[in-house]
């Protein structure tokens, strides 16, 4: 039986990077298949005794000791309580730190670090000064592989707690946001880029299973990065706004305005809270200008001219901003940026430097989110009867689910903007008395084209 388990295991796991040297240890590639196979039913009490003797016998002969071992061990404290719990966490944080010794190319100094971090986290074995001094460490060393959605928002929340608590500064509150909110957006980007290459395969229905699968991952990813930015956003709160923002910049200007990152986060902070009227933001683009001339600079001078009534000086500004920028992804942010100056002014202008983030970057979600309010309130002003007012909600609905679909990050807020939107559009009721279904609205203000009445 044990021979038949021996040679079952080396084909079984022959690809799997079995170490040559514990290989020829036939009781720890007996055991091996035995726990592998107890632990993919999740059988895991059973595969625990088999587990444990490859582990302490043969601790490089497999990944799956790794793989397994943490799911079995969690399993483990899942079900115990005091000292015998605690033995189990001490185990598994072990685990952790002995994958990292052994089989380095599966894991790095970064994801151990936040591994054990959230095994503390988990277990209430930390309080927001531990859990902040290992999720920075782990941030710090190797950022590349923080990319835990859940650790990201303990890393940033432990930090607002201990500032509410009198312990951190403001100023670092912030750098940690904007250090995680790029790390956020960075890999959001990641499985953005991977829908827009599969989204019009989706449409066309010519999509291969793996591709289906790729799409599925993509969208859950990012539709959970999303939901973390979302809670971060709402942890910083009041702390960001103009009323706290501009004390802390009148009071650091002086020593920091030869501080380039800290001038350009200032001025960026500021912009996106639309502090930009106060004298402090105008400093501060001024210096930037000095400091570090750029196509983001242009877009904060832009904005300037434009609360001075400079209408043509600011479209200059914005334009040289396009024109500047090389990269597509920052050419649609600062398109996007240029957008929503013009929301409240012209609402045509403001759908066409929509329509440019879109098309720098397809995945620009925000940009779609904005054309669709846009449209939602323009609803007086683009149709002679009820009916056809209310028709622009199913045009604004429709961009709304599109910002979604190119960007899950933002599938909440899409799903939660086109319900509105669809809620104020003609009910069934309205559709049937003007006998419209399944026909055509044209709009003849500056919105233009149409939209498809539903059918009944």
């Amino acid at each position: 039986m044990k021979t038949k388990l021996y040679f079952a295991a080396i084909m079984f796991l022959g690809m799997m990077g079995v170490s040559n040297a514990q290989a020829q240890n036939p009781e720890c590639m007996t055991n091996l298949s035995i726990f592998s196979e107890h632990a993919k039913v999740k059988n895991y009490e059973a595969a625990y005794e088999p587990w444990k003797k490859t582990y302490e016998t043969c601790p490089q002969l497999n990944n799956a000791i790794y793989v397994y071992g943490e799911r079995i061990l969690n399993d483990k404290i899942e079900k115990s309580s005091g000292a015998e719990k605690e033995g189990y966490i001490n185990d598994l944080m072990g685990l952790y730190d002995n994958k990292l010794k052994h089989f380095a190319s599966k894991t790095s100094p970064g994801e151990t670090m936040v591994d054990k971090a959230m095994v503390k986290y988990d277990n209430k074995m930390a309080d927001d000064s531990e859990m902040y001094s290992m999720l920075s460490e782990a941030f710090t060393k190797d950022r590349e592989n923080f990319t835990n959605p859940k650790a990201l928002y303990l890393y940033f929340s432990s930090l607002v707690d201990l500032h509410d608590a009198g312990k951190k500064e403001l100023q670092e509150v912030f750098d940690v946001y904007d250090e995680v909110t790029g790390k956020i957006e960075e890999e959001n980007e990641k499985y953005t880029d991977k829908i827009a290459q599969l989204l019009p395969k989706e449409e066309a229905g010519t999509l291969t299973s793996k591709e289906k699968r790729s799409l599925k991952v993509a969208n859950s990813y990012s539709e959970n990065y999303g939901k973390i930015a979302g809670s971060i956003d709402s942890k910083l709160g009041k702390l960001a706004d103009c009323e706290n923002l501009i004390p802390l910049y009148e009071k650091s200007f002086e020593e920091k305005k030869g501080d380039v990152k800290w001038v350009k986060g200032a001025v960026g902070r500021m912009y996106s809270k639309e502090c930009t009227e106060d004298p402090m933001f105008k400093k501060l683009v001024e210096v930037q200008a000095q400091l570090a001339p750029s196509a983001d600079t242009y877009v904060y001078l832009g904005s300037l001219k434009k609360s001075s009534g400079d209408t043509n000086g600011a479209v200059a500004d914005y334009n040289k901003a396009l024109e500047l920028e090389t990269d597509s992804k920052k050419k649609s942010n600062i398109a996007y940026k240029i957008a929503t100056s013009y929301t409240r002014s012209s609402r045509s202008t403001a759908r066409s430097y929509a329509q440019k983030a879109i098309d720098a970057n397809p995945a620009n979600g925000r940009a779609y989110l904005l054309i669709a309010s846009l449209y939602a309130g323009s609803a007086n002003e683009c149709g002679s009867t009820p009916f056809e007012k209310r028709a622009i909600y199913w045009k604004a609905a429709e961009m709304a689910r599109q910002a979604g679909r190119v960007d899950p990050a933002l599938s909440g807020r899409a799903s939660q903007a086109a319900a509105s939107y669809n809620a104020k559009a003609p009910t069934k009721e309205m559709i049937f008395s003007a006998g419209m279904a399944g026909q055509s609205v044209s709009f003849s203000c500056w919105v233009g084209g149409s939209v498809k009445v539903p059918s009944l």
